[in-house]
Formats: C-alpha cells, structure tokens, sequence
C-alpha cells in the first residue's frame, strides 16, 4: 500500500493516491475507500480501480493542512487500514483503529 501527496501551487488542495497491491487485496473483485472525507458513506463509496496486475489505485483532491481518517473495504466485506498511513487512531468502536493521512 502506499500514499502519494502533490500539492498544488495555485490552491490549498493535495492530491493524494491512495494504492493497495494485489497481496494486500487478498484477491479481492472491489476495493472501497472510505472515511471522513466522504462520511464514510458506505452507499457511495470512493471506488479504487483495478489496474490489470491486480492492484488497485484512486486519486482525489483533499484540502491542504487537515488530516482524514480513512479505511479500504475489500469486497463489502472486510475492512483493511493502509500500512502506510501517517498515523493511526482509536475509531472509537473498541479496539479497532483507522489510518490517518495528514496534509
């Protein structure tokens, strides 16, 4: 998995790759990308495409100097936290966490 951050010059907003590989994908047909950027609205997920080797890969524009917790949903199903967040933090429903991206 891995994060990828461009800041534009010409307005507060950074683009950021969100990419999960093959392996960490576990074979899944559909990854979502979910998390307070889109309320985690599990109706209109974020959807990453899949790349022909089998990752998976979504870019979107966040404002600049924030920070977002986010999570992957493979398949509807299982829900995964990038190994490459900037941080991780408590969700709040036991002792699950979710990856962070700070801006």
């Amino acid at each position: 998995m891995s994060l990828k951050k461009q800041y534009l010059k010409s307005k507060p907003v950074c683009k950021v790759t969100f990419s999960m590989d093959k392996e960490t994908a576990l074979g899944a047909e559909k990854v979502d990308l979910l998390g307070e950027f889109n309320n985690w609205n599990t109706a209109e997920p974020i959807i990453m495409k899949k790349l022909k080797n089998g990752s998976f890969k979504v870019t979107i524009d966040l404002p600049a100097a924030q920070e977002f917790q986010f999570k992957y949903l493979l398949d509807g199903e299982k829900w995964v936290n990038d190994d490459s967040a900037d941080n991780y933090v408590n969700s709040g429903l036991g002792a699950e966490e979710n990856s962070v991206v700070v801006l």
